[in-house]
């Protein structure tokens, strides 16, 4: 996998510089930039370099890193297809158009595919499930909500407009498989938002297992990993490191360490204690142990991470490099039911061209 990882750093450079190039090239074929430069060729590429590298800060500062990479990457796209098109076109037409028409179209394509892609990225719908156990439960309501990241999409208040929602479905748990935070959260964001959770009238309460974003202290965020604990703790938010909880004596809760955290005990290990009588349902962040998880006592694994593919066509990617067994949705391996969220936030990035932000409701019922 490390092989695959680098390979596909060296792929995404070196398709960085090739795109910029061609960006460049193509977009001083726009009229306007023709006229400024009077038609000569070197000063139109001058003025081009130096609009888009304008833009690119803009959106850099008005977004983020990330989000103009995935600007750029949408640009460079859309301007090949449209070029390929309009090549079709003329040697079908024998017709030259009268302006740059690959380039509007480009432009505008792009515009409209990330207006939807941040639309679906920053707005939050319903995602619901139906499940039916064998195991003696009464029906049962889950609520889950993974990818947080609290502080990229939506700070502390946007989250409890959020919860106000998922306490509305009246659901008897609310279950978080990981990525509270990201690395621009704030401690005292993190405090408010914890605190809208504690307050939720959910008969069960609130588990939470750990991401791949929660325990490192990078980027601009004010807290560690331990006053990360200690906040959720306080705020009587149950969290779950490798470890099980039998709720009301109807059924349990596991809680597995995720794999970037570590060393973790494997899902038999996990499990082997629990009365398999009993409905078992396990949050495991990052969803790549399916194979395991399908042969152990599970019935219902829940996961996120994955941003249901976040973008086009990481789905592809994702599973090439083996980062994952599924991107989103549901699936039924043996006896064992998996959901993988799309997650209510993003990463360090405002689209989603791959999926849409959800918060997800299961009722299961025996």
């Amino acid at each position: 996998m490390l092989f695959k990882l680098i390979l596909a750093g060296i792929l995404f450079l070196s398709l960085l510089l090739v795109g910029a190039c061609y960006l460049v090239w193509a977009f001083s074929h726009f009229g306007w930039i023709q006229l400024l430069a009077k038609g000569q060729k070197f000063p139109s590429l001058g003025i081009s370099f130096l609009i888009l590298l304008i833009t690119a800060v803009f959106f850099v500062c008005s977004l983020s890193f990330v989000d103009a990479i995935v600007i750029f990457f949408h640009t460079v796209v859309f301007f090949l297809l449209s070029g390929v098109l309009l090549f079709v076109f003329k040697i079908f037409s024998k017709h030259e158009p009268a302006f740059y028409l690959q380039g509007w179209i480009a432009i505008t394509v792009t515009l409209l595919t990330l207006s939807i892609a941040y639309f679906h990225c920053t707005h939050v719908w319903q995602k619901d499930y139906h499940l039916e156990t064998d195991k003696s439960l009464a029906p049962l309501r889950v609520a889950m909500l993974s990818d947080i990241h609290l502080g990229t999409t939506f700070n502390s208040q946007g989250f409890t407009h959020y919860l106000q929602r998922i306490e509305s479905q009246h659901p008897d748990i609310l279950l978080i498989p990981g990525d509270f935070v990201d690395y621009t959260a704030q401690r005292e964001d993190l405090r408010l938002a914890a605190k809208a959770l504690s307050e939720l009238s959910i008969p069960y309460g609130v588990w939470f297992s750990f991401g791949n974003h929660d325990e490192p202290s990078l980027g601009v965020r004010n807290f560690s990993g331990d006053e990360f604990r200690q906040i959720l703790t306080e705020q009587h938010i149950h969290i779950l490191e490798d470890s099980c909880e039998l709720i009301d004596n109807r059924f349990y809760i596991a809680g597995r360490k995720d794999r970037s955290m570590g060393p973790r005990a494997s899902i038999q290990d996990l499990l082997a204690p629990l009365d398999t009588s009993k409905y078992i349902i396990v949050l495991d962040h990052q969803p790549n142990d399916y194979a395991n998880e399908a042969e152990s006592s599970a019935d219902l694994i829940l996961s996120g991470h994955t941003h249901g593919g976040q973008l086009f066509p990481i789905h592809w990617i994702g599973r090439w490099i083996g980062a994952f067994d599924r991107a989103y949705g549901y699936e039924r391996r043996n006896a064992t039911d998996f959901i993988v969220t799309s997650g209510i936030s993003d990463w360090a990035m405002h689209f989603k061209t791959g999926a849409r932000s959800e918060y997800v409701i299961i009722d299961i019922t025996s």
